[in-house]
């Protein structure tokens, strides 16, 4: 196994962005990531990516057919594999989960699904305490030659997957710069509509817009939007 997710070497911004660009966006560019787990990692039929987010563990991406219950019921019971991998930055693998004794709630579950053997293996992600790479095999055994190749994929995965998730974070931020220059500028347009129609100064106007805002239960900036399209209706229909 050679090179590096999406054709990249060593990841940079630019590139990813790219990559996320053309993929629309991390939760494709991730799904391609565990679909490409599923073909280059002898052994694995299925690839998910565990994170924990909020105080909560959850499946970022999921490769084709994966079924959902094999990452929630761990998340659910607060034991597995993954689990354990993430939490403990430590490798789990489970030669075959037909004589497995550590997780017994989820492995129940696990052979219902037609899965035998598991390898976890934790993702060291800056910004995010915890996570795993998990990769689930039909067969037992399936997984215990593929341990080198599933490390450097893991290490490969850890790089696309941290500069993905930063890449979201400076989106976001940026989102939310935009939102609140948007926010202000129309709070800006209703004082000056409030202190020409009451003769008001700004701060007396921007008092009775907050006072309005809470008899109202509405949040200011929905307020002074809904002031200021009403002013430019009425405006327009007198032209």
């Amino acid at each position: 196994m050679t090179g590096y997710p999406y054709g990249m070497s060593p990841q940079t911004p630019d590139t990813l962005d790219q990559a996320m660009a053309r993929s629309q966006g991390l939760d494709t560019l991730l799904r391609d990531l565990t679909d490409r787990a599923v073909r280059e990692v002898p052994g694995v039929a299925a690839c998910s990516v565990t994170v924990r987010r909020d105080d909560r563990l959850l499946t970022l991406a999921g490769s084709t057919g994966l079924p959902s219950g094999l990452d929630l019921r761990q998340y659910e019971n607060g034991s597995g594999p993954c689990v354990d991998a993430a939490e403990t930055q430590s490798p789990r693998y489970a030669h075959d989960l037909a004589t497995e004794t550590r997780w017994p709630d989820y492995t129940a579950y696990a052979l219902a699904t037609g899965v035998r053997c598991v390898l976890a293996l934790p993702l060291a992600l800056a910004g995010e305490p915890d996570a795993a790479l998990n990769l689930y095999g039909v067969e037992p055994g399936g997984l215990a030659g593929s341990r080198a190749a599933a490390d450097a994929f893991a290490r490969r995965a850890a790089e696309a997957v941290d500069a993905a998730l930063r890449i979201e974070r400076e989106r976001a931020s940026a989102a939310d710069v935009r939102t609140a220059l948007l926010s202000r500028s129309v709070i800006d347009q209703a004082i000056g509509i409030l202190m020409v129609r009451e003769r008001l100064d700004a701060r007396a106007a921007m008092d009775r817009l907050r006072r309005v805002s809470q008899d109202r239960n509405v949040k200011l900036r929905d307020l002074c939007q809904d002031l200021v399209a009403r002013v430019g209706d009425g405006s327009r229909g007198r032209q």
